[in-house]
């Protein structure tokens, strides 16, 4: 335990003020660098993919239908495979695990860089791609506590988060310049050395760990019955299931970049307005994640999670009042800002699942996580049919604030334990 020190005005014992690690810590740690360039990579190249492959398939089809299709299949296989596959992270040791997907990923998209390769076997190959990303992102969240202890878990993952919305942007930019350098297929082969680039980081920067499970568990248990026993271990916790809860509220918040090109041709701008507008909550969360992780307490973020979650939604309630672009887009980077209590939310998860059971129930709540965006769009843009975008926005704001305030008051009524576990763990470090 930390030693207390007595108050020189009142005598009373007080607890020394909690530590807050620094990006600089954690970049130092030679296992963190290794999954933290691997993702970088890797992240850069998918980006590029999207692109080389909506080009492919347009230029092959001619159709913007089929081009939208393939655009989704890459949401469906974690949908599917997460609650399925998450769990051979906790069956087999991590690292093994994300080296095997990454290579099997280099594989399979180096096949799809093949001049000619039928469209059907072109959508099956990128399925597969895609559904191999669920092991291997439950592997990495499962592996990232052990290597970052305590808050410098909390600075690790605001850096991957800040690294994936920086990767986005840059990504389908440079995506662009190296289609018309190279051609759509090339591209495809350099999302291919990627991967593998991914694997190299990853055999030489992470040490072997054994699996979570022990040999004897490892034999028995078919992964339909990890699945069922990670839904229970989730859902039955009221912690566990309260958190995950403010995961998925990004359903709500995340109907604004659904409808960023309509909403742009409703204020009279092109395409320049359309990526602003675009990229308006992406920066947000980047500034609300590097604030958050350095300003604020391990225990001030989960204090602080109830009003954050708020503030992702209300800002955005404001777009029925039909402001101009420049206010627009100060109101949805305040809305990305406030979602920085993601970063909290997941450290208070982490605290909370087993390390044993840890990879299947990331893999559950991504799944759900990839589902709650996916719905939140289609519905608004189903709705903004009918109703336009900025009354849709409002409305996703005004139903985002309504279930975020109840989850703020469930959360009022259990973060006294979950604050008192992180504060005993951070003591102990």
């Amino acid at each position: 335990m930390a030693d207390t020190k007595p108050d020189p005005v009142s005598g009373r014992h007080r607890r020394p003020p909690e530590e807050r690690a620094t990006y600089g810590e954690v970049i130092a740690i030679r296992e963190f660098r290794a999954l933290w360039l691997g993702q970088g990579l890797s992240l850069l190249g998918d980006q590029m993919a999207q692109v080389a492959l909506a080009v492919l398939v347009y230029d092959r089809t001619g159709s913007a239908l089929l081009t939208a299709a393939t655009y989704a299949l890459t949401y469906l296989p974690p949908i599917l495979g997460g609650p399925l596959l998450s769990g051979l992270a906790d069956r087999y040791p991590r690292r093994r695990v994300m080296i095997t997907c990454d290579v099997a990923r280099a594989v399979l998209v180096a096949a799809m860089a093949v001049p000619g390769m039928p469209f059907a076997a072109l959508c099956v190959l990128l399925f597969c791609v895609v559904l191999l990303s669920a092991p291997f992102s439950a592997a990495r969240a499962a592996l990232l506590p052990e290597i970052l202890p305590g808050d410098k878990y909390v600075v690790g993952s605001a850096l991957q988060n800040m690294t994936h919305q920086a990767t986005q942007m840059i990504g389908f930019v440079a995506g662009a310049g190296v289609i018309t350098l190279l051609g759509p297929y090339r591209a495809l082969a350099l999302d291919s050395a990627t991967f593998l680039a991914s694997a190299l980081f990853l055999v030489a920067g992470v040490r072997s760990r054994a699996a979570s499970a022990g040999p004897e568990d490892r034999s028995r248990p078919s992964m339909w019955t990890m699945t069922r026993a990670g839904a229970r271990m989730v859902f039955g916790d009221p912690r566990l299931r309260t958190l995950v809860l403010f995961a998925w509220l990004c359903g709500f918040y995340i109907v604004p970049e659904g409808l960023a090109a309509p909403y742009a041709a409703e204020l009279g701008g092109g395409p320049v307005a359309v990526g602003l507008l675009m990229a308006a909550m992406p920066t947000g969360t980047v500034i609300g994640a590097f604030l958050f992780s350095r300003l604020v307490s391990p225990s001030g973020r989960l204090r602080s999670m109830g009003w954050l979650t708020l503030l992702t939604c209300a800002p955005l309630i404001f777009s029925a009042l039909g402001p101009g672009l420049p206010i627009v887009l100060g109101l949805w980077v305040l809305s990305g800002i406030g979602g920085a209590y993601q970063l909290a939310a997941n450290a208070a998860f982490v605290q909370c699942v087993p390390a044993e059971g840890r990879a299947q129930a990331f893999g559950l709540v991504q799944s759900g996580l990839l589902a709650a965006q996916g719905l939140g769009i289609l519905l608004g843009g189903a709705a903004a049919q009918a109703l336009g975008p900025e009354p849709v926005v409002a409305l996703a704001g005004a139903a985002g604030l309504c279930v975020a305030s109840v989850l703020a008051l469930s959360w009022s009524d259990i973060r006294a334990d979950i604050i008192r576990d992180v504060r005993a763990s951070a003591d102990s470090c």
